[in-house]
């Protein structure tokens, strides 16, 4: 029998015990004997509900019980959260974890510990909810040299964007639908702002290169100024707009961002629609590989948890190779960075004439329905050299950079 002790009883981590529990003779197979929740700490007593006599309010309980092996962190935030989890490590403890604030913040330091203490720390469901992506990064794809990781990293995001493109709504009134679904907070700015995003490609491009890449360090734009316009012009050009997370090591070095971007129909992401998530790898040999599925909720990340559960009891006393350092990894300045641009603005001879003048060669954009615009895309150019050319141009309404 190997013991398991659950860190917050909300909706992941009640999301765990019912995995654990329905799921329990096919775990046992996997692992070659059962696992059971020993404990479940929480502020508060459920009565009535059949876990109710596993509850402890004080995490001393768990940690200085020998039998718990390994303990699941479910409660999101950097305190206690980090606070627990170097203790239980410490202690020989093996951690696993859907918290993405405290990865991206104590990660490498953490997997540090872990291998001090001959235990893991374990973070699949930080990142993808249901979505497989910590162990093929770390296991699948470890012969490879990966240079690009482009992803859908928010379904919140996603959904709202969906929403707008199949139904030419505004960007308000979607979100507003999304928080009466549930799809969104009360207070949505970690997602419509690209935070969560940031913080989750953050962790991706430090598996992808071994070393610290700074949360705090990359660009990061959201989808709040995306308009049913926007849409309009997208679908015109055969795309449509979505809210990317990309981290590419190129010959100067690497940089990360997340923006919204126009993909034409092509790209794999296209078709991501809804509330769910996908991320694109490109390694030296294997070439591109595409990981989808449900990027949140209760039970997809909750399956992903307790996969790291059923790794961490197959290795006790052992810790499982994460390649993640605690030196920094510098992140290039994005200005350097070349693409095309599509940019909006008021019509008029003079401007137009200007936009041509400023810019060269460009594609005008034209959408019937949209009156007094004047839209166009550039050619391939830097970042810097992009925002020098629309700073001498008057009557700018947005830009929205191109991913092929």
């Amino acid at each position: 029998m190997v013991y398991a002790a659950v860190l917050g009883y909300g909706t992941v981590g009640s999301g765990v015990v019912e995995v654990l529990e329905k799921n329990s003779a096919r775990i046992a197979e996997k692992v070659g004997e059962d696992i059971k929740v020993k404990y479940v700490l929480d502020l508060r007593d459920f009565l009535g509900d059949p876990i109710q006599d596993r509850v402890v309010h004080d995490f001393e309980v768990i940690l200085n019980d020998p039998e718990v092996k390994i303990i699941c962190e479910t409660m999101g935030g950097n305190e206690p959260a980090y606070t627990f989890s170097k203790k239980a490590l410490l202690a020989g403890k093996s951690v696993c974890t859907s918290n993405k604030e405290l990865v991206a913040n104590h990660g490498p330091e953490l997997l540090r510990l872990a291998r001090e203490n001959k235990c893991n720390y374990m973070f699949e469901a930080s990142v993808g909810g249901g979505i497989p992506i910590i162990r093929p990064l770390n296991s699948s794809l470890t012969a490879e040299e990966l240079d690009t990781i482009t992803g859908i990293l928010n379904g919140t995001t996603n959904y709202i964007l969906t929403r707008m493109a199949r139904e030419g709504a505004d960007f308000e009134d979607v979100l507003k639908e999304a928080q009466a679904k549930g799809y969104a907070e009360k207070d949505p700015t970690a997602d419509v702002e690209g935070y969560d995003a940031c913080r989750k490609i953050a962790i991706l491009s430090s598996l992808m290169t071994g070393k610290t890449v700074d949360y705090r360090e990359i660009y990061t734009e959201g989808i709040s100024k995306i308009t049913a316009e926007d849409f309009a012009y997208a679908a015109a050009m055969n795309r449509s707009i979505k809210l990317l997370a990309m981290s590419k090591v190129v010959e100067d070095g690497c940089f990360a961002m997340v923006a919204p971007f126009m993909i034409p129909s092509e790209n794999p992401l296209y078709g991501v629609n809804d509330v769910f998530n996908a991320v694109f790898v490109h390694g030296n040999m294997v070439d591109n590989t595409m990981y989808y599925g449900r990027g949140a909720g209760k039970l997809p990340t909750a399956s992903a948890v307790v996969s790291d559960v059923i790794d961490c009891a197959r290795h006790i006393g052992k810790t499982v190779i994460c390649r993640w350092s605690e030196e920094k990894q510098p992140l290039l300045d994005i200005s350097v960075t070349k693409r095309r641009f599509f940019v909006r603005m008021s019509a008029g001879a003079e401007n137009e004439s200007k936009a041509i003048e400023v810019f060269g060669g460009v594609s005008v954009i034209e959408v019937p329905q949209i009156k007094g615009e004047f839209a166009f895309v550039t050619d391939e150019m830097s970042e810097k050299e992009f925002a020098e050319k629309l700073a001498k141009l008057d009557g700018v309404i947005t830009r929205i950079r191109l991913e092929d």
